[in-house]
């Protein structure tokens, strides 16, 4: 952490303009999903605010766009990093299935897989095999697809953000902090889809903090931008479309399941927490 008063101003003055940036250029497209249509147009436009107010920023205060950690860093951190969201979001899961929230193996889920991968039909292929190939084939090319737009996301948060954040911030700070604003910048978007706003945004909060402190200690221990966006495509992609498909719903259950569920927020507030003490060990 900066020591200068100066300097630890100069560092708020700049986060302070990033956000402002961000707020100024993501509110049209909230507007646009709140109030005309929830296109994918719009919500992969807001997905791209945070690197656009990068850039500004750095133009702004003369700093090259070269200077964020664009380098792949190393593969040891990528894997954790699939690794890591994947696992949260099936533990998550496996106890609701365990619990009774919801059960397992959706075959119309099946079917469905099937027939957009045009794997029924092929040899003899049954609903095991066809699950297997699915969710391989998601979870790598939807994986790379959906990287393409948290790339956007990334660049401010992670590559950004977080690095100007720990200039005047302790780790639990920066995790917290960026946690929080991470989460209120979807705000409009809870509003909207919500059914029940409150439950849910205490659900996303705790989610996105969580996740926050997991992200945070790979960008640092990597010092590379990549591992945050790997990690924010395969959350998505396994809590949005993998493990929901593969699970039937119980009426009655539907605040435990999902992104937003009671189930995922206690799931990763645990590993939140387990993070949070190993990056505070870890002197980040």
């Amino acid at each position: 952490m900066l020591k200068s008063l100066s300097e630890r101003k100069e560092t708020w003055k700049t986060i302070f303009l990033f956000l402002v940036l961000v707020v100024a250029l993501t509110s049209p497209f909230h507007y646009a999903i709140v109030n005309l249509y929830p296109s994918r147009i719009y919500v992969g436009a807001i997905m791209w605010c945070p690197a656009i107010a990068t850039f500004i920023t750095l133009k702004i205060k003369g700093r090259k766009i070269s200077s964020l950690n664009w380098n792949w860093g190393n593969w040891k951190y990528i894997r954790l990093s699939y690794f890591i969201p994947a696992l949260y979001v099936i533990v998550t899961y496996v106890l609701i299935w365990i619990f009774g929230f919801g059960s397992l193996a959706n075959r119309e889920a099946i079917t469905d897989w099937g027939k957009e991968l045009g794997l029924f039909g092929i040899g003899t292929l049954n609903p095991t095999s066809i699950t297997i190939i699915a969710i391989i084939l998601i979870g790598t090319v939807e994986v790379i697809r959906a990287s393409a737009t948290t790339l956007g996301e990334e660049i401010g948060w992670r590559g950004f953000f977080i690095y100007e954040l720990k200039k005047v911030l302790s780790f639990p700070g920066v995790s917290i902090f960026s946690g929080l604003v991470w989460a209120a910048w979807h705000w409009p978007l809870l509003v909207y889809y919500s059914n029940n706003v409150l439950l849910e945004f205490t659900t996303f909060f705790i989610v996105i903090i969580s996740m926050s402190f997991i992200m945070t200690y790979y960008t640092f221990k990597s010092k590379s931008l990549w591992p945050a966006v790997i990690f924010h495509a395969v959350s998505n992609v396994y809590i949005q479309k993998i493990m929901p498909s593969l699970t039937i719903k119980i009426e009655g259950t539907e605040h435990w399941l999902g992104e937003n569920g009671i189930m995922f927020a206690i799931v990763t507030f645990v590993f939140g927490l387990y993070f949070w003490r190993k990056g505070v060990k870890e002197n980040l």
